[in-house]
């Protein structure tokens, strides 16, 4: 019985990592349903689908990789499961792996506390501009119909801002 009562515990990494995987889906949810589509998106959605993104590995690790290539490209994630990895790289940048069922890159996403770390928009989803929502964030997305894939940008207007890059499969 003891065991089990500590085993029940979370620890402040475990909910870190919950917590980031809850905003990740959050905003993919606001995105997929438009609800955060401000005027002028729809613009940017047809650019998108024309424009091809120039981002499309983080340090290696691609879409469709294994989970042990990716372990072997980044080292030992902070926290690991099935269906997900979170790695810890510095103090402002950290990074989420997401699987499907076969054990095979589906989504990458990376946090760039204070902007520290991350590669300039342009180098991301191209040139052009970010779309600004009314809240002062940020964003772009760019979609690659050939490779099936697609790239957003997106910062913050947090202080201090993060900026997040995510690179997710689609079918």
């Amino acid at each position: 019985m003891r065991n089990s009562i500590g085993k029940s515990h979370i620890t402040v990494t475990e909910l870190i990592f919950l917590l980031l995987g809850m905003l990740l889906l959050l905003a993919l949810a606001r995105i997929a349903t438009g609800q955060s589509e401000a005027p002028g998106a729809r613009g940017l959605k047809s650019q998108a689908q024309v424009q091809q993104p120039l981002y499309s590995e983080y340090r290696g690790v691609r879409l469709g990789m294994t989970a042990a290539e990716v372990r072997a490209k980044l080292g030992e994630p902070a926290m690991k499961s099935d269906e997900q990895d979170f790695f810890v790289i510095s103090a402002n940048e950290t990074a989420q792996i997401a699987y499907n069922a076969a054990q095979k890159v589906m989504t990458i996403s990376t946090d760039y506390t204070g902007g520290t770390g991350a590669p300039d928009y342009r180098t991301v989803v191209g040139e052009g501009m970010l779309l600004q929502r009314p809240d002062g964030t940020m964003f772009k997305m760019v979609m690659n119909d050939a490779e099936r894939f697609w790239v957003t940008y997106s910062k913050s207007a947090t202080t201090p801002s993060i900026v997040t890059i995510t690179i997710g499969a689609y079918k």
